[in-house]
């Protein structure tokens, strides 16, 4: 009878890749574990693309939030719970640690493991786990979660985190183009079900760049990064400029006007973006997921900090990577540069 296990850890984009290792870790020292992990719907591709995770079970919060009791979003929560209810599991695992994680681990059936009162972000969250587990704080995220699954399981982990993303590297992601399990009906995703793996081109001849964020508090001076451009096209780069929503699209193309050689994508879904960042020379992007994940993926990836610490959540990845800055203090246009020139230079 295989291990089943169910992964509670529903966001964010770069907290869900950070997770990634500790999955390829229970798969390996578990070896019949039958892994089900829910996420929050916008970030489910990213479970799908571990070939150790069984199905992808999708919540909502962030959109329920905003009409808790209509009758959709009553009916969708009642689903989720009869969908919960319905597997027996061996382990529940809550990865997160919140109150609203902890609300999903009470609704599944089997043992609930999570972090102790003092290691928890919302320390209530414990309360609802039958099994506490002291991992220390102020660690690094990757390292914070591998430990967290080895108490679970009883094992110690070992080596370089592996992300589980080989598929990408290997021939392409999991998806085509315009394929998302947004698609899939709410229940889950089933990753046999995936389209089969298409080509992927290997050029690297192109840089993606993410300058542009939500918050002001987050970004890195215009000239600095006009700086940074010219230097990528110098090498014989093109430019691909990632954004999130029309205003921060908005800044990036001015921030390329007139430039040869550069575009700012539209919105892809989160496969296609991970087949672009692993066909990329290197990337270079403010501390977000998108830059969490390009490291995964083994590119070399710069990350410039602003707004939040390196300290907890630094770039992790097999290839080069620089987490520069940190929280007020933003790094000089010397360090990035530096750091440029070794990206360029990584294979």
């Amino acid at each position: 009878m295989p291990t089943r296990i169910l992964i509670v850890r529903t966001s964010s984009l770069g907290d869900l890749v950070h997770m990634l290792p500790a999955i390829s870790d229970i798969a390996r020292h578990v070896p019949d574990a039958e892994i089900d992990w829910v996420a929050e719907e916008a970030f489910a591709e990213i479970p799908a693309w571990h070939p150790a995770v069984n199905e992808v079970i999708k919540v909502a919060h962030r959109r329920w939030r905003k009409a808790w009791w209509s009758g959709q979003v009553r009916a969708e929560r009642k689903a989720l719970r009869e969908r919960l209810r319905a597997k027996k599991y061996d382990i529940v695992l809550d990865m997160q640690a919140l109150l609203k994680s902890a609300w999903l681990v009470r609704q599944a059936r089997g043992v609930r493991h999570g972090l102790d009162w003092r290691s928890a972000r919302e320390p209530l969250a414990s309360l609802f786990y039958n099994v506490r587990h002291k991992v220390e704080f102020w660690q690094p995220a990757v390292i914070r979660q591998r430990k967290l699954a080895a108490l679970t399981f009883g094992y110690q982990y070992a080596g370089q985190p592996d992300f589980g993303l080989q598929s990408f590297a290997r021939q392409g992601g999991p998806g085509l183009a315009g394929d998302t399990v947004h698609d899939v009906p709410s229940e889950g995703l089933n990753v046999s079900d995936m389209p089969k793996l298409h080509h992927l081109d290997l050029d690297r001849g192109y840089a993606v760049v993410m300058p542009s964020a939500s918050r002001d508090d987050k970004l890195w001076p215009e000239d600095d990064w006009r700086v940074v451009f010219r230097r990528l096209r110098d090498a014989g780069c093109a430019l691909k400029l990632l954004a999130g929503n029309e205003q921060e699209a908005e800044r990036a193309r001015l921030l390329v006007a007139g430039m040869d050689g550069a575009e700012v994508l539209p919105r892809m879904s989160l496969t296609d973006v991970a087949r672009l960042l692993a066909g990329s020379r290197l990337m270079v992007g403010l501390d977000s997921g998108l830059t969490h994940l390009s490291a995964a993926l083994g590119r070399p990836t710069i990350g410039i900090y602003r707004a939040s610490t390196p300290v907890r959540t630094p770039l992790v990845g097999s290839n080069y990577t620089a987490s520069l800055g940190d929280r007020g203090a933003s790094p000089s246009r010397e360090a990035v540069m530096a750091s440029v020139e070794q990206a360029l230079a990584a294979k």
